[in-house]
């Protein structure tokens, strides 16, 4: 099996290296080797000499604000291109793995939301997912769309080093807490990915769209007290830390304009992925903590 993947320098792309390579031939490619995005022609043409059984799209535009001004840009890369990408695996017989994001919603009320739910993007970069959602599934390729929230990896840089940057340098941290997901990490949406495709090619009618997301829920608050207090603890790695979990700050998000609209509700249901693939998907904390324990 030959397996293109697209993005492979990205949070995500970097673990799939590791996940697919046992797979199958894997040609992982970046932008300056014809994974372009934001070039049709040049994708295309990338597409059509791989010729690959699976093509993995882990390359996206990821700038939520920016795509407030850039639309252009943010709809040809989460959009129309994975259209393209889906016609061209159409005419091969190939399977598309895309990934998506929990921005596809409105993020109203306090449950979880499963795949069947209505949609709402409350900006340019949650549209423009759905979009891309939307012509993957036209095509009529046989598809794997992931669903995902608040993606992490201890490559490049994240949340957790944010907060842990700001509590060395403040007395005091002010963090949103309306806000509700689940932190997700790179590697659990790599490994999900290896698992669920064989099945997939296996099984063509499971193809569809999957809500893959870590299990439990949090704040970015909470994660972020959480985060702060397992530095603290964790073999001395808190010692450069000027504040406590306790003087972590809890906000409303219109203390905290920004010119994307963020879901205040980011809690996705897995368990459709759960029951199609026999999968237990890990707590969040479990996640971060492994993280954690490789930055610190």
């Amino acid at each position: 099996m030959k397996i293109l993947l697209l993005g492979k320098n990205g949070q995500v792309g970097w673990e799939l290296q590791r996940a697919l390579a046992p797979l199958g031939e894997l040609v992982a490619l970046d932008r300056s080797e014809g994974a372009d995005l934001a070039n049709p022609e040049v994708l295309r043409a990338t597409v059509r000499a791989v010729a690959p059984q699976v093509i993995v799209n882990a390359a996206a535009y990821t700038a939520v604000d920016k795509a407030e001004t850039e639309q252009d840009l943010a709809l040809q890369i989460n959009a129309h291109a994975p259209g393209l990408l889906a016609e061209e695996a159409k005419s091969l017989g190939a399977v598309l793995v895309h990934y998506s994001s929990d921005y596809v919603f409105d993020g109203s009320g306090d449950t979880p939301r499963d795949e069947a739910a209505a949609t709402g993007p409350l900006s340019v970069y949650g549209r423009s997912k759905l979009q891309g959602e939307e012509a993957i599934r036209a095509s009529g390729c046989q598809h794997l769309i992931l669903r995902t929230s608040w993606v992490y990896a201890a490559r490049g840089g994240n949340f957790a080093k944010t907060m842990l940057r700001l509590a060395a340098e403040r007395e005091q941290l002010k963090v949103i807490a309306d806000q509700i997901g689940a932190p997700t990490g790179a590697d659990l949406l790599a490994d999900l990915t290896a698992h669920m495709l064989p099945a997939v090619l296996a099984k063509p009618e499971i193809s569809g769209t999957y809500h893959a997301v870590a299990s439990g829920e949090t704040s970015w608050h909470a994660y972020a007290q959480y985060v702060i207090e397992f530095a603290r603890a964790y073999a001395g790695g808190g010692q450069a830390l000027r504040v406590a979990p306790d003087q972590v700050q809890d906000i409303p998000t219109r203390d905290y304009p920004t010119p994307a609209q963020r879901p205040l509700n980011s809690r996705l249901s897995t368990a459709k992925l759960q029951a199609a693939f026999g999968l237990h998907l890990p707590h969040w904390q479990q996640g971060v903590a492994r993280m954690l324990m490789e930055i610190l």
